[in-house]
């Protein structure tokens, strides 16, 4: 196991480096950040523990499309063990063992077995095409973070990418990805795809998500604060730079531009400005670019979906981001175990609201998608398909049952 405490130093040990550990270990800690979390060393880290958070936050989201078991939010209940001590881990239980008894070796073991069978089995499935009795195909897409994981997007049978997360591309560094950058690394992923759409999220920065380098001021309430796009649109420099990044690299494949975190129709507006200018610069010099890519927004603020009759008409496509769509509705930190209680993404005041959104796009003949954690819930995909939602977005190793699911229905 490995200690991870970066705010001092454990057993007399330096602060761990995550990105280079220097056995296959379990990584405890009191919390991860998304840095943390998405830099990691992939070939070592066994699982996650952690004494904080909850299994909404980035932590628990990321190590789903990592591909790594991880439990969260134990609290002080591992504050004694050091790196002598056995864990046994059961991700899908949430449950952390400390030096298991032979017995219950035997019995993490069978659990094992046991998800792997299941997971050969839904393998019959990834490759196939989710399409209803009714012959409506829903899309099944891969929620990323990067080019790292389009291999494990395409071997579970994704049909495309609903949300690429272009935040990593800006953490853990001293200074922005200039535009080539960005460039190569969309590029790589639409190449990758080829056909298969690929919605690119911009900038979505704010709330556990800090960068050093742009120098934000502290706030209050940093959820509530200046994140995402309400921080492009103060940073026109920054955002632009990134729009010109996507729509360069937009000829290497099908790329949709995503804007996040948009609460009113003058935030559209104000983005598509910016964009607008992006693509006459472009076209002023000679430079290729898709110019038929599609925008859309996130739906995460009850207010734009309470307004989406509007937002509908501005778009190409909505996409729901359920996860900060039901911490905003219950106004409750979604990363705070004491408030677990309150997350309940289907609960009726969710559910309407995400109803609202689908009927309002459909009536403008716009399409509708779900990429937060909502989308790859087995209880709640008949539930969404069954309110008319076109596309699903999920953790990569979710998508062999979800389509199993869409094809039963």
């Amino acid at each position: 196991m490995y200690i991870y405490r970066p705010d001092d130093v454990i057993l007399g040990m330096p602060r761990a480096d995550l990105r280079v550990l220097p056995y296959p270990a379990i990584v405890v800690a009191r919390d991860l950040t998304p840095v943390d979390t998405a830099s990691v060393d992939r070939r070592n880290v066994l699982a996650f523990v952690t004494e904080q958070g909850s299994t909404t936050n980035h932590t628990a989201i990321l190590a789903q499309t990592l591909g790594i078991p991880a439990v969260v939010g134990l609290g002080t209940a591992l504050a004694s063990i050091d790196e002598q001590t056995c864990l046994g881990i059961d991700g899908a239980a949430g449950s952390v063992v400390l030096d298991p008894t032979p017995e219950e070796r035997a019995v993490l073991e069978e659990h094992a077995r046991a998800l792997a069978v299941e997971q050969e089995h839904l393998s019959q499935y990834k490759d196939r095409e989710a399409v209803l009795g009714n012959g409506k195909r829903i899309e099944v897409s891969a929620n990323i973070g990067g080019p790292g994981d389009v291999a494990t997007a395409l071997q579970f049978g994704a049909n495309g990418v609903g949300l690429y997360r272009t935040e990593f591309l800006f953490l853990d560094r001293d200074s922005p990805p200039s535009e080539e950058e960005q460039v190569e690394a969309y590029r790589s992923v639409l190449t990758a795809f080829g056909s298969k759409p690929v919605i690119i999220r911009t900038l979505d920065i704010g709330g556990d998500k800090r960068i050093p380098y742009l120098h934000l001021p502290p706030e209050t309430n940093p959820y509530l604060g200046v994140r995402a796009t309400r921080l492009g649109l103060r940073r026109p420099t920054l955002f632009k730079t990134q729009l010109r990044a996507i729509l360069r690299a937009s000829t290497a494949g099908t790329a949709r531009i995503m804007y996040p975190m948009i609460a009113i129709a003058e935030e559209i507006e104000q983005a598509n400005l910016l964009l607008q200018s992006v693509r006459d610069e472009l076209d002023a010099e000679g430079a290729a670019y898709d110019h038929d890519l599609q925008v859309g927004i996130m739906i995460e603020i009850p207010s734009a979906a309470l307004d989406a009759e509007r937002l509908a008409d501005r778009v190409d496509f909505f996409s729901i981001g359920t996860n900060d769509l039901t911490q905003y509705t219950f106004a409750a930190d979604r990363t705070n175990r004491d408030l677990n209680y309150l997350y309940q993404p289907l609960h009726p005041a969710v559910l309407s609201l995400i109803h609202m959104a689908i009927e309002a796009a459909h009536t403008h003949g716009k399409w509708v998608g779900v990429c937060g954690e909502l989308a790859g819930d087995p209880r709640a995909i008949p539930v969404l398909i069954d309110m008319g939602i076109d596309e699903l977005s999920m953790s990569s190793a979710k998508i062999p049952r979800a389509k199993q699911i869409i094809l039963s229905l």
